[in-house]
């Protein structure tokens, strides 16, 4: 068959193939900006009433308060062994831990089938997850307007409106039981002097996608404007200490933007907040899920799209010590462990406004004894520039400073309690300061606040990880525990850590800026792999060929010889641009529902159940997690091993002519129809040209790039309940049949 007509037959089969999806397509009323705002029964004054009301907390020590976050419960009828440890352990620790609030910050339920493919609300889940946390909060002996959960992607799988019969969180949480209604709930704590404010925040989609295109938080304009009004309630009363901590389950690096380009990152600035505690990533990429957030002032700075490490680069500019300057605009962000795996649970003190914290794995059996240093902090993750501020303004050190300080929770009496401090500077850790530590307070205590006093100057230092503390407890039945080693510096300066490469992908990463230059990267590149040889050979006398020297030569040799399989070039060509301007495939995005979405590289398209059935985009860029893989791992191989394939066949062509020394005119339809026996056959042709083990190896790469996209396929059939004929032809059928055709075609020489 001719070049022409076979680039015909190819352009026929794609506008088949684009007649098939278009009347999908253009039956849609689309509103690309339309959000859902979920509907509250609450009024405005009641609103306004529940801000500015502050809860004094009983009971000593006064100059602390404590808490407690747990988050990706996971509870499945697949794995029952989460929900009854979580009950065995949680309700006895937050017994004798005794904290002041409880947050559960999303994923209460797993949503999930048992090969993890079907990703929907499962009732069952939800009356266990209330079950349990009826028995934890009985266990605990606290009041249950003391818990705070909220919802995770998990808990929104599948859920089409909020207040829905789907939505099963207003159901059966301790938030919906409560009439906690809007996605921004806040309570603040007062001690002594200083006020605590707490504020959750809930992101997640208003329309809830099945997973897997369900991953990412997504603040609206509403909803920030409502978060920035519960953070400011206590600005006006700028004479109390005050200090703001804000929980929910995305970490920033997977929320993405509003309509109007604001974040969460930027109200959290704005009001130069301690912490924000979330969940969400899980254990499994790193126990090392911190970032610390500064304001950054370079307009083209690349911190929009990631940050290396940990830490932004700093430099410690002159500190104004005047009581009118404004405070460091800076943050941390800190992603807990999983419940699901890891057993994790959180506790967080704030010590006169210093914020700290200590994770307790309970996977080998509940603790008897929990230790957390509240001061000196941490200097890898909890010092920021305000604790440089206060060194540097010596006649605004706290009398905080006099004392090292730590909470001992325990089931047990405590006998003695002793601090030590290490000097890493010999090489090892040398012993340099031991001292007992008393308790603070009495039996009307909330807990038990340990301090020692010391001479704070001896431990200034230059270099921010010289000295390590430790505390050891021991109790009456003369049982000993150990806090974790922790480095500390007294000048408020930061020790640096470096994140592993997991951990930097999934926290150092803003994945909702990077999204669409990566997938243009991406379409772009395909493109002019296909565009730019075509050309070439089109317009220049000047063609590679196998005896160029040189990387360029050899990749311009290999996509040049795509071009001359016109089938193959013109099917790859349409299919870039099947995918870029229509429907992917349509698929069941709810969790019982007759209607359909479908889904583009901009999000899917579904029914707006709050604007009277108009439709809307929704899920981006949720979606990244099926259009680059598909992109980078299926359709650039794909291409790749095509043009590999017809290169392979140049070559041996060429080879097998040069050592024959004929040309190619000189064989007649017979011979040159011998010559694909030859090569392929256990027999060697009488040229000395053995069998073509490099086509071989190229078909078996072919045979992996379709596995893989088989396996894409599966999962999405098995997550939106689609058939790969009727549902995404072009998506499922276009990769494996322009790599079968190829092979064929490159069968001989």
């Amino acid at each position: 068959m001719g070049g022409g007509s076979s680039g015909i037959l190819m352009m026929v089969f794609w506008v088949i193939m684009l007649c098939h999806c278009l009347p999908l397509y253009l039956n849609l009323d689309l509103n690309l900006y339309a959000v859902a705002v979920p509907t509250t029964e609450e009024s405005e004054e009641e609103f306004q009433q529940q801000l500015r009301r502050a809860v004094d907390v009983k009971g000593g020590p006064d100059s602390i308060v404590w808490v407690v976050q747990l988050s990706d419960l996971h509870f499945s009828v697949h794995h029952p062994d989460r929900a009854l440890d979580f009950k065995d352990f949680v309700g006895p620790a937050l017994s004798f831990i005794n904290p002041s609030l409880v947050f559960i910050t999303g994923d209460l339920t797993d949503g999930k089938s048992k090969d993890l493919l079907t990703m929907k609300q499962n009732e069952d889940e939800w009356l266990e997850y209330h079950n349990v946390m009826e028995d934890v909060i009985k266990r605990s002996r606290l009041d249950k307007t003391l818990f705070f959960d909220l919802r995770g992607n998990h808990d929104n799988f599948g859920v089409p409106q909020l207040g829905g019969s789907f939505d099963f969180f207003s159901k059966y949480s301790i938030s919906g039981q409560l009439g906690r209604r809007r996605n921004v709930n806040s309570v603040t704590l007062q001690t002594g002097d200083r006020k605590h404010l707490f504020v959750g925040v809930d992101t997640t989609m208003s329309v809830g996608l099945r997973g897997p295109t369900n991953l990412f938080g997504h603040p609206t304009d509403q909803l920030l404007a409502e978060l920035d009004t519960h953070l400011s309630q206590w600005d006006s009363r700028s004479q109390e200490p005050l200090s703001k901590i804000s929980f929910g389950h995305f970490p920033l690096s997977f929320s993405v933007t509003s309509n109007s380009g604001k974040s969460l990152k930027d109200i959290f600035l704005n009001h130069s907040i301690s912490a924000y505690i979330c969940g969400h990533l899980h254990s499994r990429f790193g126990r090392n899920l911190k970032r610390r957030h500064q304001l950054s002032r370079h307009f083209l700075s690349l911190h929009k799209f990631f940050q290396l490490n940990v830490h932004q680069p700093y430099f410690h500019s002159a500190v104004n010590c005047s009581t009118e300057a404004p405070a460091a605009k800076e943050f941390w962000e800190w992603e807990m462990g999983d419940w699901r795996r890891s057993r994790a649970m959180r506790i967080l003190a704030i010590d006169r406004g210093h914020v700290s914290y200590v994770d307790i794995d309970f996977k080998s059996g509940i603790k008897k004894t929990i230790i957390l240093p509240t001061f000196p902090l941490d200097s890898r993750f909890m010092s920021t520039s305000s604790s440089h501020h206060e060194y540097e303004c010596h006649d605004m050190v706290p009398l905080s400073y006099g004392t090292v300080r730590a909470l001992v929770f325990s089931v047990s009496p405590i006998a003695s309690v002793t601090t030590k401090i290490y000097d890493s500077r010999p090489g090892f850790l040398n012993l340099v300061f031991e001292a007992p530590m008393q308790m603070i307070g009495d039996n009307t205590s909330r807990g038990d606040l340990y301090v020692a006093p010391w001479n704070h100057r001896a431990f200034e230092d230059p270099v921010p990880s010289r000295y390590w503390l430790q505390i050891e407890a021991t109790d009456f039945m003369g049982r000993s525990i150990l806090s974790d080693l922790r480095p500390f510096s007294v000048n408020g300066l930061t020790t640096m850590t470096s994140w592993t490469w997991k951990e930097f992908m999934v926290m150092g990463c803003q994945w909702d800026a990077l999204y669409y230059p990566m997938l243009w990267c991406a379409v772009y590149f395909i493109l002019s792999i296909l565009l730019i040889p075509k050309a070439i050979l089109t317009f220049s006398v000047r063609h590679f060929t196998y005896k160029n020297k040189g990387f360029v030569s050899a990749v311009g040799l290999v996509f040049q010889e795509l071009c001359r399989l016109p089938v193959a070039w013109f099917g790859f060509l349409g299919y870039l641009f099947y995918l870029i301007l229509f429907p992917w495939f349509t698929g069941q995005v709810f969790t019982d529902s007759k209607d359909k979405g479908y889904m583009t590289y901009m999000g899917w398209v579904v029914k707006s159940f709050s604007q009277k059935g108009k439709h809307e985009y929704v899920g981006s860029p949720d979606v990244m997690v099926v259009v680059l893989p598909h992109l980078v791992f299926v359709v650039f191989p794909a291409l790749f091993l095509t043009a590999a394939l017809a290169t392979e066949k140049q070559i041996s062509r060429e080879h097998f002519l040069s050592v024959t020394g004929k040309k190619e005119d000189d064989y007649g339809p017979e011979e040159k129809r011998s010559l694909w026996y030859d090569y392929s056959g256990n027999r060697r042709s009488n040229s000395g040209v053995g069998n073509r083990w490099i086509r071989n190896v190229l078909l078996v790469l072919c045979l992996a790039v379709c596995w893989k996209h088989f396996m894409n396929c599966r999962t999405l059939i098995k997550a939106y309940e689609m058939n790969p004929i009727l549902h995404f032809p072009g998506y499922s059928l276009a990769i494996p049949l322009l790599l079968a055709y190829t092979a064929y075609k490159t069968r001989s020489v």
